[in-house]
């Protein structure tokens, strides 16, 4: 197995990367005039010439320009066809456009767009809801991130509690009070932030992740409303939780007082009910944005019938008045029919199936690769969900995941997957098996990275 060196990123010389990526940014360039002389100087009228910065974060001389996305195929505007694993980052995990959500949105386009009242499709949703998830009380956002937001503050609502507890490199959305981390041992605010003025220990605890020591010494003042988590850490490298942990955080969060919230936004990869219906969590809110709507922006949270009667208590006492808990464009009918879309066409059993079969195959493709070519790097898989990783493993914690990310290397493996038609997430190393991802895609990703680490290695 290679080793680290002075001069090696997680078993790759560095010297390797970087002509490896210089060769590959030319490639690059070269299969893209159109799309260079349209944005490879930034599109004109945009901040740093992109629609929204994230745009910025592909690790590509100048965005891919899209013409048109269906499947799990994307061709840009040069004609390059690429093999689609990224799914707009789970927006689009069940492929683009799915049909039934495409002949739902086209309905309901001449019926009127957002009215602020409820439709039939509404009502369908909310039994729709109810039956896949379990919990019997549910309320409609436009993003994870409101989602999210809401919840917590019903949370500190009903229990009276000033403060949150997040787990070291969680990911959920861009709510304020979750972005600390861990330095050495000390919570501190994530310093990439911008314009944040509070120290956010005053409203948050941060654990590490699987350290059920920690999370019960955090927990016995009993001054924490909620822990907002994710079953799997899914944002950065992916860390599985040991054998009994969500027992042990149920129970720790029911013996002091404490509601849980599971985010599913990522882990929805995980089954139809996503990865509490799958293990038998039994989370007070639950909480899942992203693809729910096929790709409309949409989100949903649900709540128990203790959580609804507390709620509803604090309601009959509090002063008329806006709430801070909702935006005028949530809940809208185009929403409500692509969800309605989704919910009963697009996430079956049968289609989860094949996605997971497919992800099955990817995970054991990529193993092989790594082991045949000797490189100190892991894959590992939560449903339809699948990374790559360029460091031993498994993972246990966010302190680890961050030690186990190399840009660097990552980014040169990435535009090497872009040349070779294939498209993974931009953030890290995430890969994404649709219903319409097919068994030639996945061989072509696992013959892709093979040649990438093969040229990376020598």
């Amino acid at each position: 197995m290679r080793q680290k060196t002075a001069g090696s990123v997680a078993g790759i010389d560095s010297t390797r990367i970087a002509a490896f990526r210089e060769s590959e940014v030319a490639r690059y360039r070269k299969a893209r005039p159109q799309t260079l002389r349209k944005a490879g100087k930034g599109i004109a009228g945009f901040f740093d010439g992109v629609p929204m910065h994230w745009m910025l974060d592909w690790p590509l001389p100048f965005p891919i320009m899209v013409d048109q996305a269906r499947g799990a195929t994307i061709t840009d505007i040069d004609g390059n066809r690429l093999a689609d694993f990224c799914l707009g980052d789970t927006g689009s995990m069940f492929g683009h456009s799915p049909a039934p959500v495409a002949k739902a949105i086209r309905a309901q386009a001449g019926r009127g767009l957002t009215y602020m009242l409820p439709s039939d499709d509404a009502a369908a949703v909310g039994r729709l809801l109810v039956r896949r998830f379990g919990l019997p009380h549910w309320q409609i956002a436009t993003t994870a991130t409101d989602a999210n937001r809401f919840a917590i503050r019903m949370a500190r609502a009903i229990t009276g509690r000033p403060k949150i507890l997040v787990f070291n490199g969680c990911y959920h959305g861009s709510v304020d009070e979750t972005f600390v981390k861990l330095d050495g041992g000390r919570q501190v605010n994530k310093p990439s932030l911008a314009g944040q003025v509070i120290d956010l220990a005053l409203t948050t605890k941060v654990v590490e992740f699987n350290d059920l020591a920690a999370l019960a010494a955090a927990l016995k003042d009993r001054d924490v409303a909620c822990v907002v988590t994710e079953p799997v850490l899914t944002n950065s490298c992916m860390v599985l939780p040991d054998p009994g942990f969500h027992d042990d955080l149920r129970r720790l969060t029911r013996d002091t007082g404490t509601l849980l919230l599971i985010d599913e936004t990522h882990t929805i990869s995980s089954g139809p009910g996503g990865y509490t219906k799958r293990h038998g969590l039994q989370p007070d809110i639950f909480v899942l944005g992203k693809p729910v709507a096929g790709g409309v922006p949409a989100s949903v949270w649900g709540f128990t019938d203790e959580v609804a009667r507390r709620y509803a208590a604090f309601n009959r006492t509090k002063p008329a008045g806006y709430s801070g808990m909702g935006t005028t464009l949530s809940a809208n009918p185009l929403q409500f029919a692509a969800m309605r879309g989704t919910l009963e066409e697009v996430m079956t059993a049968k289609n989860y199936a094949h996605m997971e079969k497919l992800a099955d195959r990817l995970e054991r493709g990529l193993s092989a690769v790594i082991a045949r070519r000797s490189v100190p790097w892991h894959a590992t898989r939560v449903g339809a969900r699948v990374e790559f990783i360029c460091a031993s493993g498994p993972l246990r914690n966010g302190t680890e995941s961050a030690a186990a990310q190399h840009p660097v290397l990552e980014q040169a493996i990435h535009i090497g997957l872009v040349n070779r038609g294939v498209l993974i997430a931009p953030f890290h190393n995430m890969m994404l098996v649709s219903p319409a991802t097919t068994e030639k895609q996945v061989d072509g990703l696992v013959g892709a990275f093979d040649a990438v680490i093969g040229e990376l290695v020598g």
